[in-house]
């Protein structure tokens, strides 16, 4: 049995999403990393593959991240979704709490938290717990 994770990525830059891959599958606890840049892109990644965390933006063409936010929590809600986003706004970070989300990064001062915040939530995987509410 494979207890490494799958984690999807969901935001509209490639060069952040490139990045932030790249830096993701250097954690030993990540299998792979699967990217997409909107909601729907990141809807057909989860219907075809098992994804343990999933990071969002908040800023996408089409349905934003917070619209992926509810769906995932109602179609998949046993994926822990983080959201990583330039939308650094108290509002933002209560309406995402309230539906579920357990983690709230600023991709202009967090992202270097990723790798331990991963390591976190990969324990909480395998012990079918639910984290706490993670931000910095």
């Amino acid at each position: 049995m494979n207890n490494r994770l799958n984690i999807l990525l969901v935001d509209d830059s490639l060069l952040i999403s490139k990045r932030l891959q790249k830096q993701l599958m250097e954690i030993d606890c990540v299998e792979y990393v699967f990217l997409a840049e909107n909601f729907l892109e990141a809807q057909k990644v989860l219907n075809s593959h098992t994804i343990h965390i999933a990071l969002l933006d908040i800023n996408l063409p089409g349905k934003n991240g917070i619209d992926l936010l509810k769906f995932i929590s109602r179609e998949h809600p046993l994926i822990q979704c983080v959201m990583i986003t330039n939308q650094d706004e108290i509002r933002y970070r209560k309406l995402c709490n309230q539906l579920g989300c357990v983690g709230f990064l600023d991709k202009s001062r967090d992202l270097d938290i990723l790798p331990e915040l991963i390591e976190r939530l990969s324990t909480n995987c395998k012990s079918d717990q639910l984290p706490l509410y993670i931000s910095p």
